[in-house]
C-alpha cells in the first residue's frame, strides 16, 4: 500500500483511507487507479472516499449471501432459515456502523477476512464428508483466490521496489507487476469458481444432474437437468 500521493487529477484530492501501489494518474488525468479501476472501477478512478465504501461493503454483503447459501445447501426447496439470516443482516449492519465511524481499513479487512474463513470451512467439509468428488472444483476455487490474496501482500508490502521497477522496464513489462489488479481478477474468477461450487452442491442435493461444461474449451458453466422419473 502506497503513502497517499501529492499528485492530484480530475477528481481532485484524494480523500479515502487507501492509496494503492498503482501510480496514480500515470495514464489518463481523469482515472487515478487506471488498471486497478478495472476492478473496482468508481473507488479506483476517484480515490474518494465514498466511492471507497462503495466498493468495500458490497464486499461484506456478497460475502454474507455466499455465507447464507453454503450453509443453506442442504436444505429443502423454498425453506428460509430466519435465524442465520437475521444473524448475517445484523453483521452487515454492525460492519457497516463501525467502519462509518472508525474508518480503519484494517476493521473490513479483518471482517470480511473472517467471512472468507467460514466459507473455506463449509467448503472443506462439503468436499471432504459429503460431495468429495467436487475437491477439484473446491480446491481449485480456493488457491485462485488465495494466489490473488498473496498478490495483494506482495504489492502491499514491496511498493516502493515495484515502483522503482517499473520506471525501468518498458511499460508492457511494468504493467505485469500491477499486483492489486490481479488480485481483482484473480479473486474475480476465485468467486466465480465458489458460485459455481455452491450451485452444484445444492444442485446434486436437489437431486438434479448438475455437470460443469466449458465454453469454447475455456469457460466453465454449470449444466443441469431435472432427475428423470421413470
Amino acid at each position: 500500500m502506497a503513502p497517499a500521493a501529492d499528485r492530484e487529477g480530475y477528481w481532485g484530492p484524494t480523500t479515502s483511507t487507501l492509496d494503492w501501489c498503482e501510480e496514480n494518474y500515470s495514464v489518463t488525468w481523469y482515472i487515478a487507479e487506471f488498471l486497478v479501476g478495472m476492478g473496482s472501477w468508481c473507488f479506483h478512478m476517484t480515490l474518494k472516499y465514498e466511492m471507497q465504501l462503495l466498493d468495500e461493503l458490497p464486499m461484506i454483503y456478497s460475502c454474507c449471501i455466499f455465507v447464507y447459501c453454503m450453509f443453506e445447501c442442504f436444505k429443502i426447496k423454498n425453506s428460509v432459515n430466519y435465524h442465520l439470516l437475521f444473524t448475517l443482516v445484523l453483521f452487515s449492519l454492525i460492519v457497516t456502523t463501525v467502519y462509518l465511524k472508525v474508518k480503519e481499513p484494517i476493521f473490513h479487512q479483518v471482517m470480511y477476512g473472517m467471512l472468507v474463513f467460514t466459507l473455506v470451512l463449509r467448503s472443506i467439509y462439503i468436499v471432504t464428508w459429503v460431495y468429495p468428488w467436487l475437491r477439484g472444483l473446491g480446491y481449485t476455487s480456493l488457491g485462485i483466490f488465495l494466489l490473488g490474496f498473496l498478490f495483494w501482500n506482495i504489492d502491499n508490502i514491496f511498493c516502493e521496489s515495484l515502483r522503482n521497477f517499473r520506471k525501468k522496464v518498458p511499460p508492457i513489462i511494468g504493467i505485469t507487476t500491477q499486483f492489486h489488479a490481479w488480485w481483482h481478477i484473480l479473486t474475480g474468477l476465485g468467486s466465480y469458481l465458489h458460485i459455481l461450487f455452491s450451485l452444484y452442491t445444492r444442485t446434486l442435493y436437489l437431486r438434479y444432474r448438475p455437470k460443469v461444461k466449458f465454453l469454447f474449451g475455456i469457460w466453465p458453466v454449470i449444466l443441469f437437468e431435472p432427475l428423470r422419473k421413470h
